[in-house]
């Protein structure tokens, strides 16, 4: 009864057409930011593999640029 209740309680909530609209002109493709995010992974899990803590380092920093700091940046931008 208590799940009900709460599933109820949050039923308004769950209306994927009830969140914010989408404003700005963040207009990028994401094509380049799953390109490098694959390639973070990839030099990552090679890094891993010969153990070479550098090129995990990198790995990281890239998933990490793809991820946060290239998408904050262009949003400051615009």
């Amino acid at each position: 009864m208590s799940a009900l209740s709460t599933l109820l309680a949050q039923a308004p909530f769950l209306d994927p057409g009830g969140g914010p609209q989408q404003s700005g002109d963040f207009r990028v493709s994401p094509r380049a930011f799953i390109a490098v995010l694959g390639a973070g992974f990839l030099i990552a899990t090679i890094g891993h593999v010969i153990r070479a803590r550098a090129l995990v380092a990198f790995g990281i920093a890239l998933i990490f640029g793809a991820t946060v700091i290239v998408p904050v940046l262009l949003a400051i931008a615009n």
